[in-house]
Formats: structure tokens, sequence, C-alpha cells
């Protein structure tokens, strides 16, 4: 069986651009609203995702029943009853797969195959599909189905921000805001997909994929003189150095970070070499959407179409100031794959809300981030303070071992190995660990991954670390 009928990519071009101008107005206006505009609105959009859920997915059916709901419970459900209903987890999800989705015809073998043969260019399931992917380099690969439609609805959520920047600076939505990515090559990640379908009015996407030699990245970059970038934080690392080397010659008017931690050494070499503040973007596959200020680190989400829980180990909601253990997502837009109270193990740190009632939070990393050693845990900045305080490191990748890791660095001139490795080993031993063995290397690159092109800072031992739960971020 085919996962694909015959496929027009012209067409689904065709069809995306008019769904993308006819729907940021819209969500461009959400920006302004007031908390009563924003949770009247979340309570219409659960009620018809708990109706559609309960009536097309046997998986969610048995749950909502399961927790006591008949239709008139839905009719009258409330905001404050979603913390009654189970928490949905990735290994839940796709164990049970062909019962989450809502069209029968969907099943997990199909979509396994359609991801298997995707090629370069993007396609439909079953010609009315989008398919998405998580990282599968570890632990169990997360799949993710929805409506052209429905994609567009986290497509408009991304760029909302930026394209009210645009028109307030007086672009047309006819003209058009042109992006540069640095992101994914393949099209079964959300930034390779996008950067396939969105090639005209109002956004264009011009994409050197992160997995093309930077002298390459450079050379396109060069010849488009987008206004706005938008890449992997390493990626717009390494393209800082290229700027300040007189090799890369952009005048951006915006930078924006996505997919990896972007931390405040990278985001100061940014600035630095480009002469704006990046903002950071967190966009998950499953549809959850953040931003920062220009140069800021509190993320504002998008809860208008991701009711979002920041809760400890217990279930039960943190206070504001106070990390979480992981963060349920209920996604309203996507009836297509039910995501409800699914966890993502993402740690955010609520910091309150917007003006118009919006999660605001620092993102703190992931829960299955930390190497585990017996009964201690070390959380990556032990790792990386040493290496953030040596200048001539540019990129790197740790590697738990057994009695500690090891460490490839790319860097742009000499430096004292053994001094670096010594510092390590004295974190580790700060953090419990009893004689520490530490390794570092120079190597010419970092392997990024063939489906998202990100690299890896942190690859634990499959020996010791337990399965991450959740996917990469967009």
């Amino acid at each position: 069986m085919t996962t694909t009928t015959s496929f027009d990519l012209a067409a689904l071009r065709a069809r995306i651009a008019p769904l993308l101008a006819d729907r940021l107005p819209a969500h461009i206006a959400r920006l302004d609203w007031r908390a009563d505009q924003l949770a009247e609105f979340q309570r219409t959009s659960l009620r018809a995702l708990l109706h559609h859920a309960a009536e097309h997915s046997p998986f969610h059916a048995a749950r909502l029943a399961a927790a006591g709901l008949t239709r008139t419970d839905i009719e009258k459900f409330e905001l404050s009853d979603l913390a009654k209903l189970p928490v949905m987890t990735k290994t839940e999800m796709m164990a049970d797969f062909d019962t989450v989705v809502t069209d029968r015809r969907l099943t997990r073998a199909l979509v396994e195959r359609h991801v298997t043969d995707s090629g370069t260019e993007p396609s439909l399931i079953l010609g009315d599909y989008v398919c998405l992917a998580s990282g599968g380099s570890s632990g169990l690969r997360g799949t993710y189905l929805q409506t052209p439609e429905e994609y567009v609805e986290f497509g408009t959520t991304c760029f909302r921000r930026a394209m009210a920047a645009f028109l307030a600076f007086g672009g047309q939505l006819a003209d058009g805001l042109i992006v540069a990515m640095i992101g994914a090559a393949s099209p079964i990640h959300s930034t390779g997909f996008a950067a396939s379908i969105a090639t005209g009015p109002p956004i264009r996407f011009i994409s050197a994929p992160a997995t093309m030699p930077t002298a390459a990245i450079v050379g396109r970059l060069n010849a488009a003189q987008a206004p706005a970038l938008l890449g992997y934080a390493s990626k717009l690392g390494e393209l800082a150095r290229e700027q300040r080397a007189g090799r890369l010659r952009l005048r951006p008017l915006a930078m924006i970070s996505c997919a990896e931690m972007l931390t405040s050494e990278v985001r100061a070499a940014i600035h630095e070499a480009f002469g704006v503040a990046p903002i950071d973007m967190f966009a998950s596959t499953e549809g959850l959407v953040g931003h920062t200020e220009p140069g800021g680190e509190v993320f504002t989400f998008a809860t208008d179409t991701c009711i979002t829980e920041c809760v400890d180990d217990a279930g039960q909601p943190v206070p504001e100031g106070t990390t979480s253990s992981r963060v349920l997502v209920t996604n309203l837009h996507n009836h297509t794959q039910p995501l409800i109270r699914y966890e993502l193990t993402d740690r955010f740190t609520p910091a309150g809300v917007s003006a118009a009632g919006f999660l605001q939070a620092t993102v703190d990393g992931r829960a299955d981030d930390g190497f585990r050693y017996g009964n201690i845990t070390v959380h990556p900045s032990v790792l990386t303070t040493a290496l953030l305080q040596t200048p001539a490191v540019r990129e790197y990748q740790v590697r738990q071992t057994p009695r500690g890791v090891t460490v490839a660095v790319m860097a742009d001139t000499a430096f004292d190995q053994a001094a670096l490795g010594a510092e390590i080993e004295q974190s580790l031993r700060q953090a419990g660990l009893t004689d520490p063995e530490v390794s570092i290397s120079c190597v010419d690159s970092i392997a990024r991954d063939p489906l998202t092109g990100k690299a890896r800072r942190f690859v634990p031992d499959a020996a010791t670390a337990a399965p991450p739960a959740t996917p990469f971020r967009f």
C-alpha cells in the first residue's frame, strides 16, 4: 500500500499560501487580546477538541469515559477541569497510535513507511495529512499527523510575531516576509517541510540546510541577503564567526534562534556580530510555540493554541519561580492526532503571564538531559562551565562513559586540552563522582542528525540512561 496519492507540490504550495494570508491577521490580533478573551477561546476550543476526540478516537473515548465524562459534561467542561484528565505519554501514544488518530485509515505502519520513504520533497499521507517525525537517534521516535490547515495554524503561531513586526515596519502581506532558514533538509522535520512549501507571499523561506558545509551556507546567505535569519543556535554561533571574519556579509533586521538551547555566550556572539539581539523561539513538533523578546530569556508561549501546564513529579502545578519536572500540553488545533495533557520532559520555570494572559516562563532544559551514574545525576551545566570558559572552543559534544565523559571539541585555535580535562574532572568530583575519567579530543566536525540537522550536545550512555520521553524541539 502506498502512503501518498499522486502528489503535486505546486498545488500544495498554492493551497498553503492563501491559508497563511487568511489566518495571519487574526493570529496577529490575538497578541493584543485581554486575558478574558484568551480564556474564552481556550474554553471553546478545548470543548471542541474533546468532542472530536470522544467521537473519533477510540483511545481518547475510552480515557474520557474512564474519567466519567459524558457528552453533556464536555459541553460544560471548564479549563479548571483539565487537571482531572489523565496524562498522555509518547510511549502510550505510539503504542496505541492506530486508535489515537481520528481517521481510521491511518495506521502506525502506514506512517512509518511514509517516514522511511520520504525523499527530499514533502508529500501528504493519503493526499490529506502532513506527517512530521521527532528525532529517533535515541529512545522512541514520535510521529505526528495533521491536515495542512492544522499545520498552518502551527506555522502561523510560529511567525505571527515576526509578521507583526514586519507589518509595523511598513511591510505588506502581498509582498511577503523573506526568511533565510538554517534548519533540517528532510521534509519530515517541520523546518524542512516549511522551507519546502512556503516559497511565496506571505512568507518565503530560503533554505540553507544545517547539514550543508558552512562555506556553502555562507555563500547561499550572501546571495539571498534575507532581512530575517532563522536557524539552530549552534549554526547561528558558527555564522557569527563567519560574519566577524568577513566571509559572511549580512545586515539582517531580525535573528531568530530555534531548536537548540541558546546559551548566553552564543546570544552575545550573535548580537556582537550582526548588531541585532536574537529572539529565541521554542517550537515543539507537538505544537507548543514560544518566543522571547530580542536578547531576552523569558518566553511568552502561545497558550491560545496549546494549553500548557507546568507540573512537578506528582503532577501538581508548580508556583511561579519554581522549575517544573515536566510540561503537559493540550494542542487545541490538531484534531487529527489529539494530544490531551501530553507529556513533554522540558522543564519550565513559570514567570507569570503577559497582559493577554499568555504563559511566560524560562526554559531550563529537559528532565532527561542529565547523565546518570548510579544514584548520581550530573546536570549539563556541570559539564559545560569549563567548555564555555575556554575561548578557543566553538562547538562541542559530550558523551557519557561508565566512569566519566569523552568530549569532542571543535576549536578555533590550539588550547590546553589537559587543563580543560582537569577542570571537567574537578567539576564531576564536586558533583559526586569518585575518580572520574575525562577524555578530550579535537575534531574537524560534529555529526548532525540526518533527519533534523541538529547536533546533539549531550549523548548519554545507553546502558545507564533512561530513554528520553520527548522528541526534539522544532
